[in-house]
């Protein structure tokens, strides 16, 4: 895996968005589409690196945070800015649509 990637518990998951823009992929180990995601979080990573953190919470593990977000699907990401949800996508994107997201909030 990536090392510009967080892994996320609900430990360190509002810690880890509390400032900046954070973009979390939610995920499941056992969800086919994820696996797809899973090298485009990792291409974006490092593309975004040092602009904003990348992490990912594995929706089995972090029931907490998965609830009280409402994560219902996934691969869901969300983009945080300090701590609040400021966009929410569902499903597999390309890396050229996650850039301009991204960028459109960096």
């Amino acid at each position: 895996m990536a090392q510009h990637i967080a892994y996320l518990t609900d430990q360190n998951f509002q810690e880890t968005i509390a400032k900046g823009f954070t973009l979390v992929d939610f995920y499941a180990t056992w969800c086919g589409p994820c696996r797809m995601i899973a090298p485009i979080i990792e291409q974006l990573a490092g593309k975004v690196q040092g602009k904003m953190n990348v992490g990912k919470l594995d929706i089995d593990q972090a029931q907490q945070t998965t609830g009280t977000l409402q994560i219902t699907s996934v691969p869901t990401l969300i983009l945080f800015k300090d701590g609040k949800e400021v966009k929410r996508v569902v499903g597999v994107k390309d890396l050229d649509y996650l850039l301009n997201l991204v960028n459109s909030y960096g």
